[in-house]
């Protein structure tokens, strides 16, 4: 089986922030193991900020802006690696760094590279330790404690399952702060909207997540055809539990049967949108029901800027966002050309403002 397993800032720091060693011994354990049983795993970790605190003598005082945060990511990567490797090598183990950004799945060539990369480290024998290069990337700082990216990097490498290792025992029927009686969920078979109300989307201090981003990644990774299973990091053995299926190791969110294609999957989930283009209710029976293009007759309206061959969310004025796709058309020529009947256009010019072949309906 291949693994992914993600744990984040909270779950590998002690309460002063400060990274943990005897957090990541456990990790590194468990993984040991699990690739002694025949396992091929991959490691994906946040704490290069956290890690990089102490030694500028920032402790306890995480930054709030973009330029610092990067800067203390890069005083603390090779930190946080250095933990990882003694914790790894103790046991025989080679790990190896790798550092991604969001532009490494958003082009295509990267995104083979990235690939092939991993592989080979999987082929020679080695843990790959996946971090988000914060140093120079923005968005992941701000998305939420590498939950995407452990989630397309699941989908990277056609994993079979994700475990995301948290500060709680799972999704649960409610905060357990509130509610003394709140309960384990075990299986999730498709995320919906009242689950994701289930989830609050703050994280601890010391980390940027919460459980509403590892829901939306169990969701990525779902799609991808992917199990996954949130749960606690301290738990005993949570690793070869989430491997073995062992009931109530956590909250297990099963694979969709009908996969996204791997460039949908990455016009849904690994691009950013740049806007959105609104639709009346008859373009979107057309994309939904019937698989068209969305052409300009069916547009009302759009919001945001953006250049051909960006990402957009396509809406309607009544439900909200339900697609997403790549335009072909700049916004300005989209806003000018709203409502407008396809013999209408000027000649020589591509019709479909989103074509099908581009467009992922969401649930």
């Amino acid at each position: 089986m291949r693994v992914v397993v993600k744990i984040g800032t909270s779950s590998l720091t002690d309460e002063g922030g400060r990274i943990a060693a005897d957090a990541v011994a456990k990790v590194a354990a468990e993984v040991t193991a699990a690739r002694g049983a025949g396992h091929q795993v991959v490691v994906v970790t946040s704490g290069a900020i956290s890690a990089g605190l102490p030694p500028l003598g920032l402790d306890g005082r995480r930054p709030t802006d973009l330029p610092t945060l990067q800067a203390v990511a890069a005083v603390g990567q090779h930190r946080l690696m250095a933990t990882w490797d003694a914790a790894f090598s103790a046991r025989g183990v080679v790990p190896g760094q790798v550092l991604l950004a969001p532009l490494d799945f958003v082009h295509r060539q990267q995104y083979l590279h990235a690939r092939q990369t991993l592989e080979r480290l999987l082929e020679l024998g080695v843990v790959p330790v996946v971090n988000e290069n914060d140093a120079v990337a923005d968005d992941e700082i701000r998305f939420g404690d590498n939950d995407r990216l452990a989630a397309l990097v699941a989908h990277l490498l056609s994993a079979d399952l994700l475990v995301l290792l948290t500060d709680t025992a799972g999704l649960l029927t409610a905060d357990p702060r509130l509610d003394s009686g709140a309960s384990l969920i075990e299986e999730v078979r498709e995320v919906d909207a009242s689950l994701e109300l289930l989830a609050t989307a703050g994280g601890s201090e010391r980390g940027s997540g919460g459980m509403a981003s590892k829901l939306a990644a169990a969701k990525m990774a779902a799609w991808s055809g992917v199990r996954a299973v949130i749960a606690a990091a301290a738990r005993d053995d949570v690793v070869g539990g989430a491997i073995a299926g062992t009931p109530g190791v956590g909250t297990v969110v099963r694979a969709r049967e009908r996969r996204l294609p791997a460039r949908k999957l990455w016009i849904a989930f690994a691009l950013a949108p740049a806007g959105t283009i609104v639709v009346d209710d008859g373009a979107k029976a057309a994309l939904v029901e019937r698989g068209r293009s969305l052409l300009p007759a069916g547009v009302v309206g759009i919001v945001g800027s953006w250049d051909a061959g960006a990402a957009v969310e396509v809406a309607t004025p009544g439900d909200g966002v339900f697609a997403k796709g790549l335009a072909r058309h700049p916004s300005a020529l989209v806003a000018q050309w709203a409502g407008a009947r396809t013999t209408e256009l000027p000649e020589d010019v591509d019709p479909e403002v989103v074509h099908r072949d581009d467009l992922v309906v969401l649930p």
